[in-house]
């Protein structure tokens, strides 16, 4: 039996779903075509859109050592790479945080951004900028301008962006910029 019609049948709503609810038929679709590389962009338009919706908030998923999924929720957004331009999903991550550990030797990672029962999941390569990872082209001035710009992408707002900088310098904090390579559904 293929994996699809197996789940399918393991369903409890399978007498229902997805035929009744128009909705899930679309998300349905689009999401096994993404899964079988149709409809798969790098338009990160939907992303901002969606994001805009609950907060920004993205649930990030890297890889640990023995192969298994570390999963952090995080504050991202879109904004333009600061070496080669393009558009990517860049977060703030502390110092010392397992995922830029998982990240710094397994650089794949995948943000996932939800608003009711609307999604959209970016996968790709991830690159770390911040005071223990170099990210040629970005020096300390500019971290400290992405990492401010990673803030107000994802929503953020400050009184006294000194504070902030002085913040994020003792925490060590980091920069994960994701190139999409997948975004799905679109």
């Amino acid at each position: 039996m293929p994996h699809r019609r197996l789940h399918a049948s393991l369903s409890p709503f399978r007498n229902t779903w997805p035929r009744t609810y128009p909705a899930c038929r679309r998300l349905t679709r689009r999401s096994f075509a993404a899964s079988e590389g149709a409809n798969v962009t790098s338009d990160l338009s939907f992303v901002r859109e969606i994001g805009s919706r609950d907060s920004f908030l993205a649930v990030v998923a890297t890889t640990r050592a023995d192969g298994s999924v570390q999963t952090s929720v995080v504050n991202a957004g879109v904004i333009e790479h600061p070496v080669s331009g393009l558009e990517v999903v860049g977060f703030v991550a502390q110092g010392g945080a397992l995922k830029l550990r998982n990240l710094r030797t397994r650089p794949q990672a995948t943000a996932v951004f939800r608003s009711g029962w609307q999604w959209v999941a970016v996968e790709g390569i991830a690159e770390i900028a911040g005071p223990d990872d170099d990210l040629d082209g970005v020096g300390p001035e500019g971290l400290r301008q992405l990492l401010r710009a990673v803030f107000t992408a994802a929503g953020g707002s400050h009184d006294d962006w000194d504070e902030y900088d002085r913040v994020m310098a003792e925490d060590r904090r980091a920069v994960v910029l994701i190139t999409p390579e997948r975004v799905y559904p679109a």
